[in-house]
């Protein structure tokens, strides 16, 4: 997600959420049932949305950035997932290590 929303979010049945994610964010529902929109994405000259649900103990993973809307279809909890971080590219070259090793902190 675009902020820390790891803290757990409560939706009653009916109640609408919209948050902006990063691709890779993931929602985990902790408790309920939920229906998820993905981000808008063209299809030729078609504008189309997917949507699915999910229900306690399954995630939702941004396969790429935008706003989705989240609706309970039960009384919920949710959780926004932090993402993993980036792996570190392995230096190749001992020049590369050297400049690796002159500026680490």
């Amino acid at each position: 997600m675009t902020s820390d929303h790891s803290e757990t979010t409560r939706l009653e049945p009916g109640q609408s959420l919209r948050l902006a994610v990063d691709a890779g964010a993931s929602l985990l529902v902790m408790e309920g049932r939920v229906r998820i929109v993905s981000p808008p994405s063209w299809f030729g000259d078609t504008v189309f949305s997917v949507e699915n649900s999910f229900d306690e103990g399954e995630a939702y993973l941004a396969g790429r950035g935008g706003w989705i809307e989240v609706t309970a279809l039960t009384p919920v909890r949710l959780r926004g997932v932090p993402q993993a971080a980036p792996a570190v590219p392995a230096v190749s070259s001992r020049v590369a290590r050297l400049v690796q090793l002159l500026f680490a902190s």
